[in-house]
């Protein structure tokens, strides 16, 4: 069967929904042959910069030469392939073929059985993550949580190190609705004796996971504490420039793609955690590894510049706390014209959160629908907008829109700003031809629905 039957096969498993609990994956991996037990692991949660962890994690632990290095990330912004990737690079249409054929046999067994539901979407494409990693002879892998931590998917795992990165309020209907709850769902992915690495969060989220961590008997690392990140005087649109050293070590000079000063913050998490690992499983990890892994890191749509005149940045934030990190990093540049924003959301976010942050660096925005089911009509978005002291106007296709805000941004000496939802953010780099692997004739469909 072809790939794109196969993947549609796999995402009719969407209307199963979101079903939070690791029973049916338990038995889904046992009908595998349990590869997850095969497997060193980074296990990362988190609300925000949980991605750019996985992905400089993932950079590091290549970068020390134990082997080929695996992640699973989601959700994907163009193809499913990005979702697996091995030692930095999407995996083939030919290595997934045989492992979805392989998933979705196991899984029709186990649906059969009618004991536990129906297997939904993403406990088969991290049981295809698992199975692939296996099947290429993946040993080391960075594991991204899907939705929450406690009950997710992923967490079948026993790894040797858990990673939380920053908290935010987000997914409360599922999570909780406060720091303290949502962060002790996260925190769930702490194992009995196996040490937790926790990123820059409030004292709320941090007293949850530090009591967490206590019964779990799990030795807590905060990275801030741990690592030292100092930026340099001149951060722009190219990335971030930093002098890092630990309690262990002084790693030096990194100077790393990713841009936006909040991305020191996940630098300095992802250097606790390759650390704690290495000490963790007593691999030895050298200075070189972390520089090499951070310079060369990869994770495409998280303050990304894909145009130069007019400067036209994407980025994937689509909750208060990710607008916050945004409107921030926009001041770290220092750029003195106007923003233009074109954004689209999805309906179950806080829009209007969102905006209100964006409010006091925006001076003229066009909305946008996002290309998915969930997608707020543009209509809708650009009275919120207007609520939030925005001018704002509705388009009914990105195209336009962009090409609009860009002709603004020229005559203004300003720049654009494309934000609100990944979904937006993989059409964006697909427009300006900006995305960084070989993008495959398919698109995707692609829903969050990670549970």
């Amino acid at each position: 069967m072809p790939l794109n039957d196969r993947l549609e096969r796999l995402y009719a498993r969407r209307r199963f929904g979101m079903r939070p609990g690791l029973e049916r994956m338990q038995a889904l991996m046992e009908r595998l042959g349990n590869p997850e037990r095969e497997l060193v692991t980074i296990h990362v949660a988190g609300t925000n910069g949980k991605g750019s962890v996985v992905a400089l994690a993932a950079g590091m632990l290549q970068a020390c030469g134990f082997g080929r290095v695996g992640r699973y990330t989601s959700p994907h912004l163009l193809c499913f392939n990005e979702r697996i990737c091995i030692d930095g690079q999407p995996v083939e249409d030919a290595q997934l073929v045989p492992v979805l054929e392989t998933v979705e046999q196991a899984a029709l067994a186990l649906d059969a059985a009618d004991a536990l539901g129906q297997t939904t979407f993403f406990e088969c494409a991290t049981a295809a993550a698992f199975l692939l990693f296996r099947e290429a002879g993946v040993r080391l892998a960075v594991i991204e949580t899907g939705l929450g931590g406690r009950l997710d998917a992923t967490n079948v795992l026993l790894p040797a190190v858990s990673v939380i990165t920053h908290i935010g309020l987000e997914h409360c209907e599922q999570l909780g609705h406060t720091l303290a709850a949502i962060a002790g769902e996260k925190a769930g992915i702490i194992k009995p004796g196996r040490p937790v690495v926790v990123g820059a969060n409030t004292e709320e989220a941090l007293a949850a996971i530090a009591e967490v961590a206590r019964r779990q008997g799990a030795p807590l690392i905060r990275a801030d504490e741990s690592v030292t990140v100092t930026l340099g005087r001149q951060q722009g649109f190219d990335g971030v420039d930093a002098q890092v050293s630990t309690t262990e070590r002084v790693v030096g000079r990194i100077r790393m793609p990713l841009a936006g000063p909040f991305q020191a913050e996940n630098l300095c998490t992802a250097v606790a955690a390759i650390e704690t690992f290495g000490q963790a499983t007593g691999l030895p990890v050298p200075d070189e590894a972390f520089r090499k892994g951070a310079e060369a890191v990869v994770w495409p749509g998280r303050f990304q510049v894909v145009r130069r005149d007019p400067v036209v940045v994407v980025d994937g934030a689509h909750n208060p706390d990710a607008a916050q990190q945004l409107r921030m990093a926009l001041k770290q540049t220092r750029f003195k014209g106007p923003v233009a924003l074109v954004a689209g959301f999805c309906d179950d976010k806080d829009i209007a959160g969102c905006l209100r942050i964006l409010a006091g660096a925006v001076r003229r925005a066009w909305a946008v629908p996002t290309p998915s089911a969930r997608s707020l009509p543009a209509a809708a978005t650009a009275e919120l907008m207007r609520q939030a002291g925005i001018e704002a106007v509705a388009m009914e296709t990105m195209a336009p829109a962009l090409a609009a805000a860009e002709t603004w941004a020229g005559e203004e000496q300003g720049m654009v700003v494309v934000c609100g939802s990944l979904f937006l953010v993989g059409a964006a780099l697909q427009h300006y031809d900006a995305f960084p692997w070989r993008v495959p004739q398919r698109v995707d469909a692609n829903e969050q629905l990670k549970a």
